[in-house]
């Protein structure tokens, strides 16, 4: 077994999938991935242990048979002096259910055959308090540290304590032997008291029950919750093997465990530093002083491109910095030919100035000059700081949306939420309609196509653009609506909406209430670099192709990565044929 896992060391640690959930426990790293290949080289050692594939068998041994024998007299001991209760006999196990192949020296049996699969107590919320003793519910076994406490004084069957068994059967499940001290544990917990621990080694009925997890998770009911009975888990067939044997078994389980755990931390610690490296290089990018600087540091990225970016946190790494480039002026050469950004912001406020005339729009008293302290980073010649307001259609101001939609209407105005925000494939139509009563007390916010929508409360910064289908919708309060003057490029500011440099703004510019929530103002008054016109359509090109390049790395690495994963797939499927 060990040379299975040192023979394909580079498919182990490199078999990797998205993480689903940020829950505790193994297998995760930094990069935000599951470590796939270790995930499946861990259920491989517990499916060949329950096997009895992972050590061998020695004809030496006691057999199983005569384990169970015991464990059968000692359960009636217990019941005929009242420490355990006499139950209902569990039916006889059948030829369909017993495994193909069972291990010489090896036995079946319903697990409530060896042990009493004991309740929790169900509490009540005025039951749940500060102080007492702690109450062991399922999240505080994955992923709560929330813990609340009884001050009832309860039976002692219903407390566990230190090396005690116990098996989460609810929404999350798996076994624990508890090393958290005295507790009491909930309704959604069972503790698993064997009969007779001279005869079942506990450690190895942990890792039994850790192989076969799935398996009872899937012969749950319930859709939004799957849950277990207790009747269908004392039901569940077991193997046993002779008692020598387990221990053997969980010595070499223990042992392999220790060496997946090195596995994932040489793993874990080799991601870090490689962030860290790719963090570091590109920082020197948009810190370099000037061109010559820039070009030398380009280089040495360049020179070390196919090690660099090989992980998709790397890669979007890369599209931040291409971002940031460009918004620096350092993406593309300047040309002292193009018209300079301060004349195209004396067309916009002559354009402003025109609708204030012909009384189309009010004059507002002007936002305040932006300020050296304002100022994050110089700008090359001809490039202007100005306020993100000042490059909006003065006649479509910046605005969210309808404070309280009601409920969904059959035939209404399609209703933009947050999750409808898509800049790559929104769908054709939101899912959402409102009354058109509702939808005429907002007429300011009904969009005509094309407008750039922003979240401002939860997904503060998430974005997205109005397709022509979305004409005459109208949006949520959760969203803003922002539409660019037309003396400018509108690609340009949906690239620069997605730098750090205005989504770090915006996001520290908010305040919790139930939700993140950012202020319509301080997006107005946000400092935003602005190039001259003919440079912003040179910096969209470039964009534009260097993040085209960038999508074609993400793809070849998830192929990379989907390769790897069917390949410890199907070294396990060997395995274990």
């Amino acid at each position: 077994m060990k040379n299975l896992i040192t023979d394909h060391l580079d498919i182990w640690t490199a078999a990797q999938t998205p993480k689903a959930n940020s829950g505790r426990g193994r297998g995760s790293n930094a990069n935000g991935h599951s470590l796939h290949g270790i995930k499946k080289l861990r259920e491989l050692i517990l499916e060949l242990a329950v096997r009895g594939k992972l050590v061998p068998q020695d004809p030496n041994d006691e057999p199983a048979s005569e384990l169970l024998k015991k464990i059968g007299q000692e359960k009636a001991r217990l019941i005929k002096n009242g420490k355990i209760k006499k139950q209902n006999p569990l039916p006889k196990i059948t030829e369909d259910e017993k495994p193909q192949k069972i291990p010489s020296g090896w036995n079946v049996t319903r697990l409530g055959e060896v042990l009493n699969v004991l309740n929790g107590r169900a509490y009540k919320n005025h039951e749940m308090l500060q102080e007492g003793t702690p109450l062991l519910r399922v999240g505080n076994l994955f992923t709560s540290d929330i813990w609340y406490y009884s001050d009832l004084a309860l039976e002692p069957e219903k407390y566990i304590d230190n090396g005690d068994l116990i098996y989460a059967w609810s929404a999350s499940f798996g076994p624990f032997i508890w090393q958290g001290g005295k507790v009491i544990y909930h309704y959604h917990i069972w503790k698993l008291d064997l009969f007779d621990e001279s005869c079942l080694y506990k450690n190895f009925l942990y890792h039994y029950l850790a192989a076969v997890t799935e398996k009872i998770k899937a012969s749950g009911s319930g859709i939004a919750m799957i849950h277990m009975t207790k009747a269908r888990m004392e039901k569940l067939v077991i193997m046993v093997p002779p008692l020598a044997e387990q221990h053997r078994i969980v010595t070499k389980v223990d042992e392999l465990m220790a060496l997946c755990d090195r596995l994932e931390q040489e793993q874990s610690q080799s991601i870090e530093t490689h962030q860290t490296l790719v963090k570091t290089l590109l920082a020197a990018l948009t810190t370099a002083g000037d061109a010559k600087a820039c070009a030398q540091t380009w280089q040495q990225i360049a020179d070390h491109f196919e090690i660099l970016f090989t992980t998709e946190q790397s890669i979007d790494h890369l599209k931040q910095t291409i971002l940031q480039l460009a918004v620096m002026g350092k993406l593309v050469p300047q040309d002292p030919n193009d018209e300079p950004a301060s004349v195209l912001l004396e067309k916009i406020d002559k354009e402003k100035a025109r609708l204030i005339k012909a009384g189309k729009i009010k004059n507002q008293t002007p936002l305040p000059k932006i300020t050296e302290d304002e100022k994050p980073f110089d700008l090359p010649e001809g490039w202007e700081w100005v306020r993100f307001n000042q490059l909006i259609e003065p006649n479509i101001p910046i605005s969210y949306g309808v404070l309280v939609p009601g409920p969904d209407v059959e035939n209404g105005v399609p209703f933009v939420r947050i999750g409808d925000l898509d800049l790559i494939n929104p769908p054709k139509l939101p899912e959402k309609s409102i009354d058109k009563e509702i939808d005429r007390q907002y007429e300011r916010t009904r969009l005509l196509g094309g407008e750039i929508l922003m979240g401002v409360v939860g997904s503060i910064g998430k974005l997205g653009v109005a397709p022509d289908s979305w004409r005459g919708a109208n949006i949520a309060r959760a969203i803003c609506r922002i539409a660019p003057t037309r003396l400018i490029l509108k690609q340009y500011l949906i690239w620069l909406l997605q730098t750090d440099l205005m989504q770090s703004g915006f996001i520290g510019a908010t305040r919790t209430l139930a939700q993140p929530t950012l202020n319509v103002g301080l997006i107005r008054a946000a400092a935003t670099p602005l190039p001259p016109l003919a440079e912003q359509h040179r910096i969209v090109a470039k964009v534009d192709k260097l993040m085209a390049l960038c999508d074609t790395l993400k793809e070849r690495l998830h192929q990379a990565q989907t390769i790897q994963t069917q390949l410890s797939d199907a070294i396990v499927g060997q395995a274990l044929a």
